[in-house]
């Protein structure tokens, strides 16, 4: 009985200093010039790409509805979102010299990662959220020109906004773990968009290559369609939540979190 109170009283303290660890990092973040600019240029950005898929829909019916066209392009803000959240997580610390004095603290290391990490993702997430409101100004401001089921789909937005969220956790996870590579924040940045790239258009043009080459039916065709993030958002777009994504983001995130521990426990 002892033994478990001590345990929970244990456990209880790693979480406050968890707690207390993330909360720093936000305020960090939220004080960085470059987190302003990244979600600035994010919301006009995707505000001008919902505004130009809207215009379209107003000239012609298309196949596919606005908020399925606006989920597709993620990619485009993953690309330098990502890379300025993250950048100087660990590669700002290194240049600092204050990740020494932050391995000295009775904190554990995994913490350290961990605040990064979930800190970044949080805005992140919020600054997806805060596109929510684009199917609901458009809808109030175009209703004679659009059908009210284009952009009010529930479906389409929770199946998005779900595949952001799994998503995010393997992109964030790869810009912490390039800043964990060096000590400038541009190669950072630099490191972790050739990897997004890769990751993000690699596994589709690998797929439309091997098509005329490679049994649908094989192995291999599986793998690549399993780590094919746009085949993952169609699946969400249509309300197919299968498991296998969900294991494949969540696996592949703590892999590369993972890494990142091994790095700067190595390099201390």
């Amino acid at each position: 009985m002892f033994a478990q109170s001590n345990k929970r009283i244990l456990y209880q303290q790693r979480m406050r200093q968890l707690t207390t660890l993330i909360r720093h990092e936000i305020r960090l973040l939220f004080i960085s010039p470059p987190v302003y600019i990244a979600a600035v240029t994010f919301l006009m950005l995707m505000g001008f790409i919902y505004w130009a898929i809207l215009r379209g829909l107003s000239i012609e019916p298309q196949d596919l509805s606005a908020n399925v066209q606006f989920f597709s392009l993620f990619w485009l803000p993953v690309f330098f979102l990502v890379p300025l959240l993250t950048m100087r997580s660990l590669a700002a610390e290194k240049n600092n010299a204050t990740l020494e004095a932050l391995f000295s603290t009775p904190v554990p290391k995994i913490f350290i990662v961990l605040s990064k990490f979930f800190s970044a993702y949080f805005l992140y997430i919020t600054l997806w959220s805060l596109t929510v409101f684009f199917p609901f100004l458009g809808d109030s401001l175009l209703a004679n020109k659009l059908s009210e089921q284009s952009l009010m789909n529930f479906a389409e937005l929770i199946g998005g906004l779900t595949f952001i969220a799994i998503s995010g956790l393997l992109f964030i996870s790869i810009g912490i773990f390039t800043s964990s590579l060096t000590r400038s924040q541009l190669v950072a940045a630099m490191l972790s968009f050739t990897l997004l790239f890769i990751f993000c258009i690699g596994a589709q043009q690998l797929e439309y290559a091997s098509y005329n080459y490679i049994s649908t039916n094989s192995f291999f065709y599986d793998a690549i369609q399993h780590i094919n993030v746009f085949r993952h958002l169609e699946d969400f777009s249509l309300g197919i939540l299968d498991t296998r994504p969900f294991i494949f983001y969540l696996s592949a995130t703590w892999l590369f979190l993972s890494l990142t521990l091994s790095n700067i426990e190595s390099k201390s």
